[in-house]
């Protein structure tokens, strides 16, 4: 059993599960550094916490630097921020830039600020990786969040892999439908997929009491939605039946929307 994180940065917590983590983090009696985009929705949260606000674009590797940095003495840091974007494989270059480096590149940034001062310091660290149930499978209806998120698995993957024995604890967060802006606005809805994964959303608190509870132990998958892991296994062990019902979910799709 591992202790529980003192001193927490969350980012994209502006809203959505980053808000909820934060929260519960807080509840816990951990010191909460809140970090989002959008300024006014950190400083929002952060004063209703009792935490510190920092607002950063994760794309951009001073900006978490300099989280980092202001953060100080960090026990977990909890890389959540996302964007999704539906579109195929004419998505523009500029929205496949910007989506990798939120989705991707910003845990690239975050390691390297912070594995200089984590590995071998005799404490267990622990890092928290959201990377979606897309990661694990797919998203129809959008090429990028795709492709990025199943670049953040293969990412914090190679982390566990890499360093566990120096002390870094490595756990990805893939939840399915999430009750969030992510899954009711105008992308999320573009995506096709949304409908589907509504009928099934969890509240953000429930994935954050589930992320919270996972903090003793060490299990690299953290699955708010237990289904996933068998669909999982369907992709590794048949990949033809699964694609081919992923396939035909997609041809339903698009005789609702012609109809």
């Amino acid at each position: 059993m591992t202790s529980y994180p003192q001193r927490v940065v969350v980012t994209g917590a502006g809203g959505g599960i980053g808000a909820a983590l934060a929260r519960r983090f807080a509840a816990d009696g951990a010191h909460v550094v809140v970090s989002d985009i959008d300024a006014d929705a950190a400083a929002s949260v952060a004063a209703e916490i009792g935490g510190v606000a920092v607002a950063a674009d994760v794309a951009v590797e001073e900006d978490v630097r300099r989280l980092v940095e202001t953060a100080g003495d960090i026990d977990l840091f909890c890389s959540n921020a996302g964007v999704l974007s539906a579109g195929d494989e004419n998505t523009p270059d500029q929205q496949w830039d910007r989506d990798f480096g939120v989705n991707v590149m910003s845990h690239v940034y975050v390691t390297r600020a912070l594995l200089p001062r984590w590995l071998d310091s005799g404490q267990p660290k622990r890092l928290l990786i959201t990377v979606s149930a897309a990661g694990l499978l797919t998203l129809l209806g959008s090429a990028t969040y795709s492709v990025t998120k199943h670049a953040a698995l293969a990412y914090a993957e190679w982390l566990r892999a890499t360093y566990a024995h120096r002390g870094l604890i490595v756990q990805a967060l893939c939840p399915q439908g999430v009750r969030t802006d992510m899954l009711t606005g105008g992308n999320a809805r573009g995506s096709g997929s949304a409908a589907l994964l509504a009928e099934g959303a969890l509240e953000p608190a429930a994935v954050a009491d589930l992320v919270a509870g996972s903090l003793d132990g060490t299990g690299f998958l953290i699955l708010p939605h237990p289904e996933v892991a068998d669909y999982f296994r369907l992709r590794a062990t048949d990949p033809d039946r699964w694609l081919g019902g992923m396939n035909k979910m997609q041809r339903g799709f698009e005789q609702r929307t012609a109809s």
